[in-house]
């Protein structure tokens, strides 16, 4: 298992407000090797907030997938618009994208 983090720092307050745009229902649902998305905000941070999107896949080749489909492209596409606005308008200030393969895990006892 693959958990790919997108991790985006953003204008302060506005993690909170965004975290919900990242699981809402859609195709990413039907992808193949899809298991699931969680977002994190980071706390004790003074100067911006951090959202982290935790995207859950069975195989690297199934985000890469997801990745280069239509359903990612419509997800992500953005009104046009003027472009020096709409940089301004951001609440983002910046992302990494951190993927790292499950080696071992243990859960609770039922």
């Amino acid at each position: 298992m693959y958990i790919v983090t997108n991790r985006i720092k953003m204008k302060k307050g506005f993690a909170e407000k965004l975290a919900p745009n990242f699981t809402k229902p859609g195709p990413l649902q039907d992808m193949k090797g899809f298991i699931k998305v969680e977002t994190t905000i980071r706390e004790n941070i003074e100067e911006h907030d951090e959202l982290s999107v935790n995207m859950y896949w069975e195989e690297l080749t199934d985000f890469e997938a997801w990745k280069t489909s239509d359903a990612f492209k419509q997800a992500h596409a953005k009104p046009k618009s003027d472009e020096k606005k709409e940089k301004s308008d951001s609440p983002m200030l910046s992302s990494e994208v951190i993927i790292v393969k499950v080696a071992t895990t243990i859960e609770a006892n039922s």
